[in-house]
């Protein structure tokens, strides 16, 4: 067998995750970045060499449609095999989509993820299933799906090693750029570029091409070579931060907000709680109740365990029954009217926000609605008018948790807008004043 310096096939920007893997420090690594950047061949370069290494150590390669397997990671493993030297170690058959390890039969299958439940559970003449590659991993319809064959290849192993590879999509609400945000002790995320590769590695036209469009179209350059997020300009919320809120900080909130957005069937149930800092205008999210079928006794049960106090809650309107059911039980509830253009102004406030913060372990499905909440296209991919009305439970929750709040704002946003035109609140203090003639008025009773 050859031997190769890995420090000449692995690119400088991999070398740590390289050695994380080594070190089995983590299970899950989300491996972002633009062209070039050498992250499948790094991958490919891994899987050759864990199998080579762990003799019970076996893999699956997936994209989401099968006919693109052969001329994309089949053959990027054929490279890594290649290059690494150890050709004759390997049986690289011409037809049939399968890697085998010679000297004890370990294999590298390949599978299209276009019907995820046929991907069961895989047995292997030696070991088990330690590596999974999803390849293009944007590419798959969600999380929903990656967490199904995960649970059906992750079988009968003490250590696994998951790769997910992919060039981050222009959308920050995408799924994937969602989910690279979410905290999970098991996971690390990276993010690469070519600019991090030897040029000798990639070519002068390679360069060529890039300088070009980053000449002529840099938002173009920024999004397909160096790999980062620029937006499509349909993003709801900028101004979300993910990251775990401590119980001391916890412990130290005073303006607690809770909010309920009733569903049953296929709509959830959502219950949120919030500490609103005024003065920072920075909101905290950490607790919620997402379910669907939840019964209003079983709603009640985890309300009273959460709000001790019986502090007061809001929620949405539409609901009357559910409203006087819980005030049965003992609940606190008021109703929030939702009114013309309540869904507008309830954003836009939410918008106005220095920041949400949000612990996605305590509010995993609030984190994935603030995070991937977007606007819709029409038939021309121009954005419609108005807030989509879906994936938006908690986010409803929380609109009328801070109903006080929003309303505040919107009678501040339409006077700047119409400053001849004042609230209600106004024009009633302008007619005492004409009355009174200025003079603050008298107490009839007092007065008698």
């Amino acid at each position: 067998m050859t031997e190769v310096k890995l420090s000449n096939v692995i690119a400088p920007s991999f070398h740590s995750v390289h050695k994380d893997i080594k070190q089995e420090r983590h299970t899950h690594y989300w491996l972002g970045g633009g062209r070039g950047s050498t992250k499948s061949s790094f991958v490919g370069i891994e899987l050759i060499q864990g199998i080579m290494r762990d003799p019970n150590a076996n893999a699956v390669v997936l994209r989401k449609v099968k006919d693109t397997l052969k001329e994309s990671v089949f053959e990027q493993l054929c490279w890594a095999i290649d290059v690494l030297g150890v050709e004759s170690y390997w049986h690289i058959p011409e037809a049939k989509l399968v890697l085998t390890y010679l000297p004890t039969g370990q294999q590298i299958r390949f599978r299209g993820a276009d019907k995820p439940k046929k991907i069961k559970s895989m047995k292997f003449a030696r070991g088990y299933c330690k590596y999974i590659w999803y390849e293009e991993v944007d590419e798959f319809t969600g999380m929903e799906e990656i967490r199904m064959i995960n649970q059906s290849l992750m079988r009968g192993g003490e250590k696994f090693i998951v790769f997910y590879s992919y060039n981050p999509p222009k959308s920050a609400n995408n799924w994937v750029n969602a989910e690279v945000k979410l905290t999970r002790d098991d996971r690390l995320a990276h993010h690469s570029n070519y600019l991090t590769v030897p040029k000798e590695w990639l070519g002068e036209q390679f360069i060529v091409e890039a300088e070009h469009l980053k000449e002529t179209k840099p938002l173009a350059y920024e999004h397909e070579y160096l790999g980062n997020v620029t937006g499509t300009g349909g993003e709801v919320f900028d101004n979300v931060t993910i990251r775990r809120i401590t119980d001391d900080e916890i412990k130290d909130f005073y303006n607690i907000k809770r909010g309920i957005d009733y569903g049953y069937a296929t709509d959830p149930f959502a219950y949120v709680v919030a500490h609103y800092d005024r003065k920072k205008k920075c909101l905290y999210i950490y607790h919620e109740h997402y379910k669907v079928r939840l019964s209003n006794r079983d709603a009640y049960e985890h309300i009273k365990g959460e709000n001790k106090d019986n502090e007061l809650i809001k929620a949405e309107s539409a609901e009357p029954k559910s409203n006087n059911e819980l005030r049965q039980y003992g609940l606190r509830i008021i109703p929030v009217k939702k009114g013309p253009d309540s869904i507008k102004y309830g954003i836009k406030f939410l918008q106005s926000l220095e920041s949400i913060v949000i612990d996605d372990i305590r509010c995993p499905e609030t984190a994935r609605e603030f995070l991937t909440y977007e606007l819709d296209k029409d038939a021309n991919g121009n954005f419609k008018a108005g807030f989509p009305d879906i994936n938006n439970h908690s986010i409803d929750a929380v609109r009328y948790a801070l109903n006080d709040e929003v309303m505040k704002f919107k009678e501040q946003d339409q006077k700047k807008s119409d400053p001849d035109n004042p609230t209600p609140q106004e024009k009633q203090a302008k007619a005492i004043k004409q009355m009174t003639g200025g003079k603050p008025p008298v107490n009839a009773f007092t007065k008698w």
